[in-house]
C-alpha cells in the first residue's frame, strides 16, 4: 500500500507542476480534467503525509527507549508510542478507504422518478411526501430540483413524479435511495383508526452527458399533446407537452412541466439519455451483481429498502437494520444519518471483498 500512497503523492507534486504553468489554462478542457485529479487526490496525499509523520514520530520514539532514561521521562515517551501506533492504525484505515475503488457516477446530477404502488390515494399521498422530502434534502445541500413530469390526484397526492436533481455529488449521496418505500399510517380517510400499509417505488438514476451518450433521431418517436397539468389556460389550449418514445428500448418519457415544447423537449431528453445510460449501466453491472449480492443492495425497484411507521414514530431502513424514531425529522428532509450509515455499510463491504481477493 505505501508504494502506491507514494506513486500517488507523485503524481500529485506533477499535476500541482502542471497547473502552475500559465500555459496550461489555452486549453480550458484540459486544466479542468487536470484540477479533477488534482483536487481527487488531496485527501490521499494529507493522510499519507500525515502518516509518514507518525511514523517518523513512532521511530523517533523507538530509539529514544533504547537509551537509558529516568522513569517519568520513559513512561512519557511510551506514551507518544503507543499514541503513534494508534494514529497510524486509523490512517491506516481511512486510507483504505480513500483507496476504495471510487464510482464513476458519484460527482453526477440524477434523475429521480417516485410512483405510487399498492395502497390507493393513501400510496398516491405518501409519494408526494416522499418528492417533499427529497426536495427539503436537495435545498439543505445547495442543489436545484426541476420537475420534468408530474401527474396528480384530486387530493394532492402524487400517481408519479419525474424531475431531476441537479449539484455536486447528488448521486454520491443519493444512489441508495432507489427500491421500494414502505408506509404504514392512519390515512386521514380512515373513520376506524386502522392502520393501513402501502408503497411507494424510487428509482435514482445517475444524468448522462450528451456527448457520453450518442442518441440516433431516427429511432425516436415524438408526439406533442396538450398538457393536462397545472399552469394556467396557455398550457391547456397549446401543445407544449411532449412524449419521446425510444423505439429500440421501447422507453417513453413525457415531459408537461413548461410553458415551451422546446424545454419540455429538453427536460424530456435529459430523462431518456439517462434512462438509457442506466440500461447500459445495468447490464455492464449484471454481471457483478451476479457474483455480489450487496448488503446495501442493487438499487432494485422491486426491493423494498424503508418502512416509514407514523404510528410508532419511526423509520427503519431493513438493508442495514438501522431505526430511528424521529419520523417528522425525517420526513422534512433530516436523512443524512440514513444516507451515511448506507454509505458506511457499502465501504467496510467492499473493503471485505478487497481482502478476501489479496
Amino acid at each position: 500500500m505505501l508504494e502506491k500512497l507514494k506513486a500517488l503523492e507523485e503524481k500529485y507534486e506533477q499535476l500541482t507542476l502542471k497547473l502552475s504553468d500559465p500555459g496550461i489554462y489555452s486549453d480550458a478542457q484540459q486544466a479542468a480534467r487536470l484540477f479533477k485529479e488534482q483536487k481527487e487526490l488531496i485527501p490521499i496525499v494529507e493522510a499519507y503525509r500525515r502518516r509518514m509523520k507518525r511514523e517518523g514520530d513512532l521511530e523517533e520514539a523507538r530509539q529514544l527507549l533504547s537509551t537509558n532514561l529516568d522513569a517519568d521521562f520513559r513512561e512519557m515517551v511510551q506514551e507518544e508510542l503507543d499514541s503513534a501506533r494508534q494514529d497510524i492504525a486509523a490512517i491506516d484505515q481511512q486510507l483504505k478507504l480513500l483507496l476504495l475503488p471510487s464510482d464513476p457516477n458519484d460527482s453526477r446530477s440524477v434523475v429521480m422518478e417516485i410512483r405510487a404502488g399498492a395502497g390507493g390515494e393513501e400510496a398516491a399521498l405518501f409519494a408526494s411526501s416522499l418528492f417533499r422530502m427529497y426536495s427539503m434534502y436537495s435545498e439543505s445541500h445547495r442543489w436545484k430540483v426541476e420537475v420534468v413530469n408530474a401527474n396528480e390526484t384530486e387530493l394532492g397526492g402524487l400517481k408519479e413524479i419525474s424531475f431531476i436533481i441537479e449539484g455536486s455529488g447528488v448521486w454520491s449521496r443519493l444512489k441508495f435511495e432507489g427500491g421500494v418505500h414502505r408506509v404504514q399510517r392512519v390515512p386521514d380517510t380512515e373513520a376506524s383508526g386502522r392502520i393501513h400499509t402501502s408503497t411507494v417505488t424510487v428509482a435514482v438514476l445517475p444524468e448522462a452527458e450528451e456527448v457520453e451518450l450518442e442518441i440516433n433521431p431516427g429511432e425516436l418517436q415524438i408526439d406533442t399533446f396538450r398538457s393536462s397539468g397545472a399552469g394556467g389556460q396557455h398550457v391547456n389550449k397549446t401543445e407544449s407537452a411532449i412524449r419521446i418514445t425510444h423505439l429500440p428500448t421501447g422507453i417513453v418519457v413525457e415531459c408537461q412541466d413548461e410553458r415551451s415544447q422546446h424545454k419540455n423537449r429538453d427536460r424530456a431528453m435529459k430523462i431518456l439519455r439517462a434512462k438509457l445510460y442506466d440500461l447500459e449501466r445495468s447490464k455492464q453491472t449484471n454481471a457483478i451483481a451476479a457474483e455480489r449480492r450487496s448488503q446495501v443492495g442493487t438499487g432494485d425497484r422491486s426491493e423494498r429498502i424503508r418502512t416509514y411507521n407514523f404510528p410508532q414514530g419511526r423509520v427503519t431502513d431493513h438493508r442495514v437494520g438501522l431505526t430511528l424514531y424521529k419520523i417528522e425529522s425525517i420526513m422534512n428532509g433530516d436523512i443524512d444519518e440514513i444516507i451515511d450509515t448506507l454509505i458506511t455499510a457499502d465501504q467496510a463491504e467492499r473493503l471485505r471483498e478487497g481482502s478476501g481477493n489479496d
